[in-house]
């Protein structure tokens, strides 16, 4: 059983990011689901990067670090879009992380620290036409050339949050193979 905590993207904490983390708990993992935005959502992503503009992203990627304080520190951080910011923040300086998942984005590994810490897998998954990732990608592709384990998984379309199951981007094929993917990192985390 690995441990995740999963930060929720710009719309929030939608029944589509916790419907994600139900299947992670249902392949035996265990997945903690913080609420950045004190239980606000949005009808799309511009009110919600709104919100967050409006609370600083400094004030949202806070929020998320202080939300995995009281967690083991031997898990893996997974965010979707806006939730990388904490989640690669942790991934890359929190000690103990075992891993990182990176959904629809990716920072450059300088934000954080000078290289990605040896010994923490990633995997960064987007679909290939996101006009959101485009600006991501650069990052992602210095992340897997830099790093020893990691993975950049791309896939067939154009949507943004297409692994969230209760918004209209929602890619069932797609999100069901990232799905896969991520249960078979969360495995091999596991038998480390």
């Amino acid at each position: 059983m690995a441990e995740i905590v999963l930060f929720h993207h710009a719309q929030g904490l939608t029944p589509g990011v916790v419907g994600f983390a139900d299947q992670l708990r249902a392949a035996g993992h265990v997945a903690h689901t913080p609420d950045l935005f004190d239980g606000r959502t949005f009808n799309s992503i511009d009110e919600g990067v709104g919100y967050a503009r409006q609370v600083g992203f400094d004030e949202i990627t806070e929020r998320g670090v202080r939300a995995a304080e009281g967690l083991p520190g031997g898990i893996v951080y997974g965010g979707f879009s806006l939730g990388v910011l904490p989640a690669q923040r942790l991934a890359q300086t929190r000690p103990g992380a075992r891993g990182a998942l990176l959904f629809s984005a990716c920072l450059p590994v300088s934000e954080f620290s000078a290289a990605w810490p040896g010994g923490v897998p990633v995997q960064v998954h987007a679909m290939e036409g996101d006009p959101f990732f485009v600006e991501d990608i650069d990052a992602a592709r210095a992340l897997v050339a830099g790093a020893a384990d990691a993975e950049l998984l791309l896939y067939p379309g154009d949507q943004h949050l297409f692994a969230d199951g209760s918004l209209p981007s929602h890619d069932p094929g797609a999100s069901a193979l990232l799905t896969q993917r991520v249960i078979e990192f969360l495995d091999s985390v596991d038998a480390q």
